[in-house]
């Protein structure tokens, strides 16, 4: 793409100023009337007001109002942030026929009143300075054209899970074509391992299995299971997309799904489906309600690859489906958008934590937990020890386990283990009445439609006893391995100690250790609790910094199941308007190249976080090329350049300088303070 012509500066700056109350957020604090006044004497300025609501209808009626009747040609807004309302204030301005890169934001709330709000007077102060320095940064703004992409109607969903599942439906039933590429033989993710939803008590897998089958067929989604992502080029509307397709050594195109080789298989090894408490063999599928119902040989295990003998499979499929030389394959695709549904991990409690998990066999993890009650699951939904086999009748569960923990650095709450810790001791009540179990917990959080509802009944209804305390110690019992666990009972003021016949750590939710690639090849931020950033909280809650790439579900944070599909759905939401119009326009605030000063080193290439920028030959002399769509406009190119032969369009060497000049100018003013 080639870089935006920039049109000549304006002879004459015709400069307004309108500064924002923002109600009491600035007004309270910072005397904006007095602010306008500094402003209005300023050289240029013709107009200086102050607003009450900048924002608002009239406020915008205001500042189109005075750029028609004054002939402004610059206009600086005080206010709150630019990430807020500068959409909103540049439609003002192009409203009124001004070119929208003429308008400039000063933070007046983020960086003034609400950091100063017991110094009004100095606040004032500094606000005033801060409107000295945007006027002066704007009289070099530069008129700036907007450029746009061709959006290629079709979307890479990343991960099938639930989420992923979800958006893949509602896309392909918007008629895009949509590529569904997981990494596992079968979609569905961790919610096909679960027994039972909350607070409703629906199945897990009577909910999810009908979407599974209604993925696969839609005519409009391309499923690409056993498949992993492992390279993404280009920019919004035009990624270029390799996969690589692992070999099943099974022709999917011939396997039904019969099961007749599993059955002759002779080797045995723990399913990791089942979190290890079951068995399947060396060809297999995950479970019974897979899709694709397709069967997948384990390399590692197959005694095939380990002697080159075993042939039972190959014998006993009359389909001829076994196939043990083939390869991976590489797809390539040519996509509009990108969908991160990656999902997540739970927390392994460490080797020397308190909790002895990797000691004790009676002390297990809330999915382990999952699949031992689960109908479908090793034991036919009944709970067993793993120690002996025999029913435990004294159950506790801690929580918190890998969350709110400065420790092990997962600071963050998981949102679903008060509530999945409550489902889990009424569904093990309602088969063992007789039962006696105990929940320690820090905090109960109940935040969702019902949870408050089943937290009264499990305790009121079932009798599950709530103890408020963090375990401090667990021990086991040499002869019985039943666990006593030692806790501080902060609602009795006292230390207690408890014997239990098993134990289950309500363990917390981490980010999918298959999300960093991903990450990593579309340079997605990432917040402190390590998943993936959305743009904004509430405004852009499922766009991230890389246009045309969306997030949703628990690749995004730590989410229940309707909150994931809430997600899921506003996701593909936002990527199909992109599809539907067609085209996108790129903000041409990107790194400009002034060629003659350009050696080609290519720091600017190794510095780029969004691999913008390339260096390309041009008249027998190497050159950096910026690619328009994939530049963000974060300046580190610029800043990083020793031959100064980059300039970061709107935030130029020569605008900075012009700021920093009025702030010098205003400290000299106040007598160095």
């Amino acid at each position: 793409m080639e870089a935006s012509p920039e049109t000549k500066q304006p002879e004459k700056e015709v400069i307004g100023v309108f500064v924002c109350h923002c109600g009491t957020n600035i007004g309270g604090v910072v005397n904006c009337e007095k602010v306008a006044e500094i402003a209005s004497q300023i050289p240029g300025v013709v107009v200086s007001k102050d607003l009450k609501y900048a924002c608002s209808d009239l406020g915008q009626e205001e500042i189109r109002k005075a750029i028609k009747e004054k002939g402004l040609n610059r206009v600086v807004v005080a206010s709150c942030s630019p990430r807020l309302h500068e959409y909103t204030f540049k439609n003002c301005v192009e409203g009124a026929g001004l070119n929208p890169y003429f308008m400039h934001m000063v933070n007046l709330r983020e960086q003034c009143s609400w950091v100063h709000m017991k110094e009004p007077e100095l606040a004032t102060g500094k606000a005033a300075n801060l409107v000295k320095m945007g006027i002066e940064r704007s009289r070099l703004s530069t008129a700036l054209s907007p450029r746009e992409v061709t959006v290629e109607p079709s979307c890479l969903i990343i991960g099938g899970g639930i989420a992923g599942i979800q958006a893949a439906l509602d896309i392909g039933d918007k008629g895009f074509k949509t590529y569904l590429v997981e990494k596992e033989p079968s979609i569905g993710g961790h919610m096909a391992q679960l027994d039972k939803t909350f607070p409703t008590g629906d199945c897990a897998i009577c909910i999810l299995a009908p979407k599974m089958v209604e993925v696969a067929r839609n005519k409009n989604v391309e499923m690409l299971s056993y498949s992993e992502v492992v390279d993404i080029q280009g920019y919004v509307g035009n990624f270029t997309v390799k996969i690589r397709k692992k070999p099943r050594y099974v022709m999917e195109e011939k396997c039904v799904g019969c099961g007749v080789c599993a059955e002759k298989c002779p080797v045995k090894v723990p399913n990791e489906f089942d979190m290890g408490f079951g068995s399947r063999k060396a060809i297999y599928v995950p479970f019974p309600q897979a899709v694709p119902l397709k069967y997948t040989i384990d390399r590692e295990n197959c005694l095939h690859f380990k002697t080159g003998k075993c042939q039972l499979c190959v014998k006993a499929c009359v389909n001829e489906a076994i196939d043990h030389k083939q390869e991976p394959e590489e797809i390539e695709l040519k996509v509009g958008t990108v969908i991160v549904a990656t999902g997540f991990d739970v927390y392994t409690p460490t080797r020397k934590g308190v909790y002895r998990y990797w000691e004790y066999k009676n002390v297990i993890t809330a999915l382990e937990l999952e699949r031992l009650i689960n109908a479908a699951g090793p034991t036919g939904g009944h709970l067993v020890r793993p120690s002996d086999g025999v029913e435990p009748q004294r159950i506790a569960f801690i929580q918190c386990v890998g969350s709110r923990n400065l420790k092990i650095a997962n600071k963050y709450c998981s949102r679903v283990c008060c509530m999945y810790a409550m489902k889990n001791s009424q569904i093990i009540m309602e088969h063992s009445p007789d039962a006696e179990i105990a929940i320690y917990y820090n905090d109960i959080r109940a935040f969702g439609k019902g949870f408050e509802e089943l937290y009264h009944r499990v305790r009121e209804d079932y009798g599950i006893e709530f103890i408020r305390g963090r375990p401090a110690k667990l021990t086991k019992d040499p002869v019985t391995e039943n666990i006593t666990i030692r806790a501080e009972e902060t609602l009795l003021a006292k230390i207690t100690e408890r014997e239990f016949d098993l134990v289950v750590l309500s363990v917390g939710l981490i980010p999918n250790p298959g999300t960093a690639p991903v990450q990593k090849m579309l340079s997605l931020p990432v917040s402190d609790d390590g998943f993936l950033a959305e743009s904004h909280p509430k405004l852009r809650p499922v766009e991230t910094a890389i246009e045309g790439v969306f997030i949703c579900g628990c690749a995004q944070g730590p989410k229940d199941i309707p909150d994931s599909v809430a997600q899921a759905k506003a996701a593909a939401s936002a990527a199909s308007t992109l599809m539907i119009k067609g085209k996108h326009i790129v903000e041409p605030l990107y790194a400009n190249v002034n060629e003659e000063l350009c050696v080609g080193c290519g720091l600017c290439a190794e510095l780029c976080p969004y691999h913008a920028i390339e260096i390309a030959e041009k008249d027998g002399q190497s050159k950096a090329v910026v690619t328009e769509a994939l530049c963000h406009g974060c300046g580190t190119c610029a800043a990083g350049c020793p031959q100064h032969a980059i300039n970061q369009l709107q935030f130029t060497d020569q605008q900075l300088m012009n700021e920093l000049t009025a702030a010098l100018a205003a400290k000299n003013s106040a007598g160095g303070e």
